[in-house]
């Protein structure tokens, strides 16, 4: 399977360059010819602008078209998100990228001919003819090997240098501008400030239900415990008042767990006291179902990388349990140079949706931190949290 998408990859790369070549032809004629068409126009007002409208029209499809071509054959995903960019910067694209595509044209036809010339040669050596009168001695097949080798992967090198070329070039004339990426930054900032401020308010919201619904309800039941053994007491009662008593104790422990787990919730002391790696280890042992973690993180990350983290595993792993049916589940912290990836899988039954409300929350935690979220969990499963955190 993997051979036959290398092969099918490599057959997009090779048609792609051939689109390519074709298009730098048609462009490099079109803008000489639009150059012969359009100076005559130019001396009279109207003509000059329906003129330079066609033109702008014609430009811009034929760098859409290229646009696609990078997308669709080369795989540049970033190609796909190009947008905005005016005739002027098109034209510019196209009279930049005519050479690349007549480069990557020739360096196909050059490797399409050295494959022709040995398939040639190796044709009519098995059928007994000798090409150019030159036998298949040990030393010419040995030279042949060498040179086609050799020129093999010069063939293929130069072709992997043209794709890079036509990428930067789209990116540079069709990608976005420092201005543009400024406004995108700056738009990205304020929608992650507003879901910051979001996320603090829900979280606000969701300690003082835990109050409101459990610890209020229970100190109100443990006061009414009291009351009633201080009554007892008074009447004289002292079996029934130690009754009470004794109710009102194992209360006062339930409250003092739940109130540890609220206080669990908003921030976990083992991050402090352990790290993440031992505070993972006791989200994995909490777990009703086998959690397996492997840590391989040497330096210690920012505190709100070691936070966000953990609060994106706790929140996958009771996903999990809860909602997925699974049986298993496998984190996977690592680190790479300025970047620490979290990963929570498990074999459940998919179906996860992101926009969903606590998967919301862990994306809007993360972004506080320039961070990426991702969810994969195809209907049937299974299901992967990947988060990309930045520690440097």
């Amino acid at each position: 399977m993997r051979i036959w998408s290398a092969v099918v990859a490599s057959a997009r790369l090779v048609w792609g360059l051939a689109v390519g070549a074709l298009t730098a032809v048609a462009t490099l004629a079109g803008l000489a010819a639009g150059g012969i068409v359009l100076a005559p126009a130019l001396a009279w007002p109207s003509a000059r602008e329906a003129s330079m409208h066609r033109l702008a029209r014609t430009v811009l499809r034929l760098a859409e078209f290229e646009r696609h071509r990078l997308y669709r054959l080369f795989g540049d995903t970033e190609a796909k998100t190009y947008r905005g960019y005016g005739p002027e910067r098109a034209l510019a694209y196209l009279g930049v990228r005519w050479p690349v595509g007549l480069l990557g044209g020739g360096i196909l036809l050059l490797f399409l001919y050295g494959a022709g010339t040995i398939v040639f040669f190796v044709w009519y050596w098995l059928t007994g003819r000798y090409p150019d009168n030159i036998p298949p001695s040990p030393w010419i097949i040995t030279y042949l090997a060498v040179a086609c080798g050799f020129a093999l992967f010069l063939g293929v090198q130069g072709l992997i240098g043209v794709v890079r070329l036509e990428r930067n070039v789209a990116r540079r004339f069709l990608g976005p501008t420092p201005a543009d990426l400024l406004r995108m930054r700056i738009e990205q900032l304020s929608a992650t400030r507003a879901d910051v401020v979001a996320a603090v308010d829900a979280e606000r919201r969701r300690i003082e239900r835990d109050l409101h619904d459990g610890v209020q309800q229970r100190l109100v039941a443990l006061g009414m415990l009291l009351g009633r053994a201080r009554r007892s007491g008074a009447a004289g009662d002292g079996a029934k008042s130690a009754d009470l008593l004794a109710q009102a104790h194992a209360e006062s422990r339930e409250i003092l767990d739940e109130l540890r787990e609220v206080a669990w919730r908003v921030y976990p002391a083992a991050l402090d006291t352990l790290g993440l790696k031992d505070a993972l280890a006791g989200v994995a042992e909490r777990a009703p179902i086998p959690v397996t973690v492997r840590y391989d993180v040497p330096d210690a990350p920012p505190a709100p990388v070691v936070t966000a983290a953990y609060f994106v595993v706790s929140e996958a792993v009771t996903n999990a349990v809860k909602h997925a049916s699974a049986s298993r589940i496998e984190i996977v912290v690592t680190r790479e140079r300025k970047t620490m990836t979290v990963r929570v899988s498990d074999d459940g039954g998919g179906g996860a949706d992101p926009a969903g409300a606590g998967l919301t929350g862990l994306a809007r935690r993360v972004a506080a931190l320039d961070g990426r979220f991702a969810v994969i969990s195809p209907v049937g499963g299974p299901t992967e949290v990947r988060v990309v955190l930045p520690c440097g």
